[in-house]
């Protein structure tokens, strides 16, 4: 059985499944955590002391005066009365603010559910650890009891994939009986509780309860959670600001508005920039032939040659070869934009067979034959299911136990390295077409809105600087993974006890290694460091905030996601130094960078993987040391700056001098 320990990172002190303490120095799951929870949708004051309260009643029920068992049981009763009372109070205790020691750390509008003592947390390194678990609206919170420094184990509920209880009434043996948690970030947990103390009803209900809200009914967390910030995370991306960067509208394309209410394309963003030449009337008619009405929609444009990325689903061929005017006369108009070729380069995703496989359920992919000079190239990306069963294996080989005999064959039977350098390949070559050829390029898949993203937003990583800052990097996930779709609820599973869906795959985790691969490659060339990559990873999961809880822009609207939910952007806004690369130079921005895509230089990323491993730490915490080289990076910054105004100062004062000539000027230089 998986099982592993740590703890998350969080707005206040921890936030995701970091191990961060509150001052924000990054330790091991042994260290303390100050600052720590966030909020529930639909948790009331009163809903903990009601369910509390049914419970006590349920057991005084058991045991009234004069019924035929009342002495036998009696004694038992008694006992079970007063721990429910203990408890009860404890709670109330808890979200009154009078907590106790043991208590974990509450934010605004977290509420403490359960909480067990005398449990056992079965820890695959450290062996058993004896605490307190406690269970809130957020998360599932463990202390160790009698540790220096204490023990935590820190798990945000949108985290858990399932729960399991393990074993029942007739088990025997010490941790025999108890709980099993399965997390979405590479942690198994097992907590062992004591038969007597019957406290493991209460956490698996709450656990059941508000990881799953879907299930239950309940909102999601984040829309409890009202923390503030001074950045508003929500207008980092602007479209028709961000069309206006890259120098639109312009003579070759405009921008339109015919998804303005979602009704043209329910998965696309109401903001939409297409060929000029390209009529509303004529989307509408190339909308017919692309699946779920995802037509060709322009990503970025090369501020030099005009060459474009553009991003759709696959045309709706069929096993009869159908064949659309509009559509093809629409490709036509995307190739005619371009002055600087008469090429257009079609890069489809997936492998050939499958492309091919997709036609007899009425997709496929475009014909040469149909699309006059246009080159179709497979870039032979697996499948959600075939990634899905590559994680689940790499998963299966780091926990519970590492096997470092055969590490590299396992590592290889995983395949996940390959699929990761497939993407990377892939991103290279769109790339490569605009940069080096010139040439503009339309990326698809099946639906446009996983490896389409993959590809379309790493490709805009190689190409312009602007999305390798932290800001820039925050308006590109908004703009081409949440605008245009991905399926973030549905791939990551939020809420649903569900998880063995199929539908569920790690199609986003995959683009941000690929990010941290390419951050390996070229260290100075990224404004923002590893713990960013991995902090939105976290919160991916975590329900914490609005950014990632849903499948389209059009749901946000309609769920009122950015009134009433906190960005992700804007907790990291607010605390940029943490998540500074201290090696970036500001001259690498000007350069396009092409990543080698190739397994002599792709990595395994220990750092996210593995991190539940208290082997697999740094013994120097890396946070301490990137502060440190960002606070020497200023002083050098600001001695430079002195230096060049002392510069300019002299060089002023020389020219202005009556008497000065070219020769002397020369000869102070010198």
């Amino acid at each position: 059985m998986d099982k592993s320990e740590g703890r998350e990172r969080q707005p206040q002190g921890s936030a995701g499944s970091l191990s961060v303490s509150s001052d924000g120095k990054t330790g091991s799951s042994a260290e303390a955590t100050s600052g720590a929870a966030a909020t529930t949708p639909g948790s009331t004051p009163g809903s903990t002391r009601s369910s509390s309260g049914r419970s006590r009643t349920s057991s005084q029920d058991q045991a009234k005066p004069g019924s035929p068992s009342a002495s036998a049981s009696s004694s038992v009763s008694d006992s079970q009365e007063n721990l429910q009372a203990q408890e009860l109070k404890v709670l109330r205790d808890a979200n009154s603010k009078l907590a106790q020691p043991d208590d974990p750390p509450l934010m605004p509008g977290e509420k403490l559910q359960a909480i067990a003592k005398d449990v056992t947390y079965l820890c695959p390194f450290m062996g058993p650890v004896r605490g307190v678990l406690s269970v809130t609206n957020y998360k599932l919170y463990f202390k160790g009891n009698n540790r220096d420094p204490p023990f935590i184990v820190d798990v945000p509920l949108g985290v858990v994939s399932r729960v399991e209880k393990v074993g029942g009434q007739s088990s025997r043996g010490e941790n025999s009986y108890g709980l099993d948690v399965f997390c979405k970030d590479m942690r198994n947990l097992r907590f062992a509780h004591k038969q007597e103390n019957h406290s493991r009803r209460l956490v698996f209900e709450k656990l059941q309860q508000y990881a799953f809200p879907v299930n239950n009914k309940l909102p999601f967390f984040a829309f409890e959670y009202k923390e503030k910030f001074s950045t508003n995370g929500w207008k980092v991306y602007s479209p028709v600001e961000e069309f206006k960067r890259l120098g639109l509208p312009n003579d070759a394309w405009r921008i339109t508005k015919v998804n303005e209410n979602y009704e043209f394309c329910d998965t696309y963003p109401g903001v939409l920039s297409v060929p000029k030449a390209a009529s509303d009337d004529d989307l509408r008619r190339v909308g017919v032939f692309r699946s779920r009405c995802r037509i060709p929609a322009l990503s970025w444009i090369h501020p030099e040659s005009q060459a474009t990325i553009s991003r759709c689903s696959q045309p709706l061929v069929g096993v009869g070869g159908k064949r659309c005017r509009d559509d093809e006369k629409y490709l036509q108009l995307i190739m005619d934009a371009n002055a600087q070729s008469h090429k257009l380069y079609i890069m489809d995703a997936r492998p050939n067979v499958n492309a091919v496989a997709n036609k007899a359920k009425g997709g496929g992919y475009e014909s040469e034959d149909a699309y006059q000079n246009v080159e179709l190239v497979f870039l032979d990306i697996h499948n959600i299911h075939v990634m899905r069963e590559s994680l689940r294996k790499l998963r299966d080989m780091l926990y519970p136990s590492i096997d470092d005999h055969h590490w590299l064959s396992n590592l290889e039977a995983t395949h996940w390295l390959e699929h990761i350098k497939l993407i990377l390949a892939g991103a290279v070559r769109v790339a490569d077409k605009v940069e080096s050829h010139k040439t503009s390029v339309v990326v698809h898949c099946s639906d446009g809105w996983d490896r389409t993203a993959q590809l379309t937003a790493l490709a805009m990583l190689m190409l312009d600087p602007f999305y390798r800052t932290i800001r820039g990097f925050e308006l590109l996930i908004e703009k081409e993974w949440i605008s245009f779709g991905h399926k973030f609820a549905t791939r990551l599973g939020h809420g649903d006890k569900n998880h063995a869906d199929a539908d569920r795959s790690p199609v986003f985790l995959q683009f941000i290694d690929c990010v941290w691969q390419i951050s390996r490659q070229f260290p100075v060339a990224l404004e923002f460091n590893e713990q960013f990559l991995i902090t939105i990873l976290d919160h991916a999961y975590s329900c914490l905030f609005g950014t990632f809880l849903c499948n389209a822009e059009q749901i946000q609207d309609k769920e009122g996601v950015r009134q009433n939910t906190v960005s992700l952007w804007s907790y990291i806004n607010d605390r940029l130094d943490e998540f500074r690369n201290p090696l970036y130079a500001a001259y690498s921005h000007q350069h396009v960078i092409f990543p080698v895509a190739s397994l002599r230089r792709i990595e395994l990323w220990k750092a996210y993987y593995i991190r539940w491993n208290p082997r697999m730490r740094p013994q120097e915490p890396l946070s301490q040391r990137n502060r440190e080289l960002l606070e020497l990076r200023a002083q050098l910054q600001k001695r430079v700056e002195e230096l060049q105004q002392e510069v300019g100062t002299k060089k002023s004062s020389r020219e202005g001098s009556p008497d000065s000539s070219p020769t002397q000027a020369v000869t102070v230089s010198v």
